[in-house]
């Protein structure tokens, strides 16, 4: 399965449909059980005499294959968090427990970043599609920091405080409550700032070059 956002040390990653899932390999490791078992108890849960419907099976255990060490090909599962929580529900134990929290934090902030990286990709897409070409494992605030200076120098406000002043909800595109002339400018600056991640590193200095940028496109246009 193709990764939008990498998978963690525990095996939680974003697929290219935006949704959070975990392997089932890195479960079987945390929980302390064979992989077969997990297997076994996973195919149990989606067997069609087991009460679950068919819709919910397929829609949150995907199956999907790993190489081992000898290079043989065996199958393992992606699941989502609704997945996870249904097979875990069963592992008991004060370890069991302490590794079910782990797992819902974590799909928690995966989930998050995935609300992070949708919102950055509608209002930024050449400029979301760069970072993940430049991060080998990409951070939300890779993405808000870039779209949050960019938003300030054209509007002054970042995008939170856009909603907050149209009584928007999180999430929702701010686009529709910019100028014309606003947009123009995010999408040049959006452009310039592509070229400036990769030979400016230092955020600040990146700042600097996009503040002196667009006071000259608007002493053009004047």
């Amino acid at each position: 399965m193709k990764e939008l956002i990498p998978a963690d040390k525990y095996g939680v990653f974003a697929d290219t449909r935006d949704i959070a899932r975990v392997n089932s390999l890195y479960v079987a490791r945390f929980f302390e059980k064979e992989h077969f078992h997990v297997l076994r108890d996973i195919a149990k849960i989606t067997d069609t005499n087991s009460g679950l419907s068919k819709e919910f099976a397929t829609s949150n255990f995907e199956p999907a294959y790993y190489k081992d060490s000898t290079g043989r090909k065996l199958p393992c599962y992606m699941m989502t968090r609704d997945g996870f929580t249904i097979l875990v529900m069963g592992y008991t134990g004060k370890k069991a427990m302490k590794f079910k929290e782990l797992y819902i934090r974590r799909f928690n902030e995966m989930e998050q970043f995935i609300k992070t990286l949708v919102t950055a990709r509608r209002e930024f897409p050449l400029l979301t599609e760069n970072i993940n070409l430049l991060h080998e494992n990409p951070k939300p605030y890779h993405f808000s920091n870039e779209c949050d200076m960019i938003n300030r120098i054209v509007t002054g406000m970042s995008a939170k405080e856009i909603r907050r002043l149209h009584g928007l909800e999180k999430g929702k595109s701010i686009r529709p409550y910019l100028t014309d002339e606003q947009i123009k400018m995010v999408e040049t600056l959006q452009k310039v700032d592509i070229g400036l991640l990769v030979s400016v590193p230092d955020y600040q200095q990146r700042k600097r070059y996009l503040e002196w940028y667009k006071t000259k496109l608007m002493e053009r246009s004047a």
